[in-house]
């Protein structure tokens, strides 16, 4: 298991008082995924994830980082490989914004704590990442809470680790900033590689921004997925304990960013059948094009804001036949094509729709 996941958990139980909270958790991530907590409040997200970081001793059972039980590296080497955000405010005396990110690099530097040019660079490399570094000489205390969120971002980054762990941190935010930091650790996984174990109160924004989930459930581990296998209808209701019929919706709220560049994927899609591939290979940092879809289709407010293009129909109107033309041209420049329709329905309903699924077989890439 060592040798296939970067993080994971053996036999871990947490609680307080040698009280068991929460039993025989299984937690594993491989480099470069995001793991997202989801539970209702009180279900013990919080005192796994401060168990997976040391600030609280598991009753039972191990936790593996890079194949080496945490319980037995010193901090400073535990310091160097994970960082972490809790939803805690910070409230430094007297500090600017560039001395809190300074402090990251503690793991670093000897007795005195004084920073090397070295050290210096790499805390002006990690304010830019997360676009902070006119933020460098104001007071921690008196920017706005997006901003702080930021800063402790860019200080978790100075440690250079390989992992970090978030307890709820698009808590004080509002929606135009939680986008953005989870767009922010969205893109640190790709290009960095960096893991990331966090806590989310916001379940759409969990379904966009998570590789797995961990759903936690009274005592225990419920379910761990990806987004696909979680919010399947009635599992969300059934987690969260919900009796009043809500229905999840699937359209008309703000995404994570899209991806930019030459399209890879086609997806044929209709009836929020996309949806959950739309937002997959978005995670992936895949560019896709889809079609053909109507202007009221349930998956179309999805792919206007993800896919690199959108082959649509005004709703109530026949498919014509340049679209049918522009999704085969599409189609062909595209290394894969994904059916996310059942093909038996789209032969009965659209014929158009059943033309381009045989065209993807005959291109050998659906």
């Amino acid at each position: 298991m060592s040798e296939e996941f970067f993080f994971y958990t053996k036999g871990l139980t947490v609680g307080y008082g040698g009280v068991p909270l929460i039993k025989d958790i299984e937690i594993r991530i491989r480099r470069g995924e995001i793991l997202t907590l989801i539970g209702p409040n009180g279900s013990g997200k919080t005192t796994i994830l401060r168990s997976l970081i040391r600030q609280l001793k598991p009753l039972t059972g191990m936790v593996y980082l890079d194949g080496k039980n945490i319980a037995i590296q010193s901090g400073r080497e535990l310091a160097r490989n994970l960082s972490i955000v809790l939803t805690d405010r910070v409230r430094p005396e007297r500090m600017t914004c560039c001395e809190v990110v300074e402090t990251g690099r503690y793991p670093y530097t000897g007795r005195l704590g004084r920073l090397s040019a070295e050290d210096r660079r790499i805390v002006q490399e990690a304010m830019e990442l997360v676009h902070v570094t006119e933020l460098a000489g104001k007071d921690f205390t008196r920017i706005s809470d997006g901003q702080r969120q930021r800063v402790m971002l860019a200080r978790a980054l100075s440690q250079e680790p390989e992992l970090i762990v978030l307890d709820e941190p698009t808590s004080f935010l509002d929606i135009r900033h939680k986008l953005e930091f989870l767009s922010l650790l969205q893109e640190l996984s790709r290009k960095r590689n960096l893991s990331v174990i966090l806590s989310l109160h916001e379940l759409e924004l969990a379904e966009r921004v998570s590789d797995k989930l961990v759903c936690i459930q009274k005592d225990r581990i419920d379910r761990l997925g990806t987004p696909e296998e979680i919010f399947v209808s009635g599992y969300i209701q059934q987690l969260y304990q919900i009796h009043t019929g809500v229905e999840k919706t699937c359209g008309g709220t703000p995404e994570l960013p899209s991806v930019k560049g030459i399209p890879e994927v086609f997806v044929l899609a209709g009836n929020g059948r996309g949806t959950p591939v739309y937002r997959r290979l978005q995670r992936q940092g895949i560019p896709f094009v889809t079609g053909i879809l109507w202007e009221n289709d349930q998956d179309y407010p999805v792919a206007r804001q993800l896919a690199v293009e959108v082959v649509a129909e005004p709703a109530f109107y026949r498919i014509r036949e340049s679209s049918v033309a522009r999704a085969k041209e599409l189609m062909t420049g595209c290394r894969e094509i994904i059916c996310a329709l059942k093909p038996e329905l789209g032969g009965e309903l659209y014929p158009e729709l059943k033309e381009l699924w045989e065209y993807g077989r005959q291109l050998g890439k659906t």
